[in-house]
């Protein structure tokens, strides 16, 4: 993926099922922070080498949900078979954080790498979207006459707000990786002298 060694490889995908966990739903979070899962998905598909590590976010995500509505008192609402298109909705994500990686992978200090990755986030959260809330919508058997038209109301109404919260994580994410690629290359120009 990203050019990152096996070590930076741990951190990253440590940080990232920590993350989730601080931020997914209300249930866990010690701080009222958007959750961070579907950025999770994102940036694990763009960082991390390893295919094991989409089912085993996958599993983390699950169990989080679990433990919320089972032990926790969160409410079940979201629990239905429409659950199960969070597998597609999610790897849309992650194939998403692939296909920027592999597109970018020898050019992220050049400026259009950023309108890769813009249209990357945008294209493949709308397509989770797509699953997640279209998939609750339409299969969850919690609205009794689901429409297109109420459908598409939705997507205008919810996009909006999942969209703005994948920008703002995967957005930090970049920077970080702008600064420690940067500091690396000081570091590695300094050595050579």
């Amino acid at each position: 993926m990203l050019n990152l060694s096996p070590r930076s490889q741990l951190v990253a995908g440590v940080a990232l099922a920590l993350l989730m966990a601080m931020t997914r739903g209300q249930h866990f979070a010690a701080l009222n922070l958007p959750s961070a899962s579907w950025a999770v998905f994102f940036l694990a598909g763009a960082l991390l080498s390893p295919r094991w590590v989409f089912p085993a976010l996958f599993l983390e995500a699950s169990l989080l949900d679990l433990v919320a509505t089972g032990w926790m008192g969160v409410s079940d609402w979201c629990v239905s078979p429409a659950y199960w298109l969070l597998l597609p909705a999610y790897g849309s994500l992650w194939l998403g954080g692939r296909i920027f990686a592999v597109l970018q992978r020898d050019s992220l200090d050049r400026l259009d790498s950023l309108a890769v990755l813009g249209l990357a986030v945008v294209f493949s959260a709308f397509v989770c979207y797509l699953f997640s809330g279209g998939g609750f919508y339409f299969f969850s058997g919690r609205y009794p006459e689901p429409t297109f038209a109420d459908f598409v109301q939705r997507v205008l109404t919810y996009y909006p707000r999942y969209l703005g919260s994948l920008a703002l994580y995967v957005g930090l994410a970049a920077v970080l990786y702008a600064g420690f690629g940067a500091r690396l290359k000081a570091l590695r120009s300094s050595e050579t002298r």
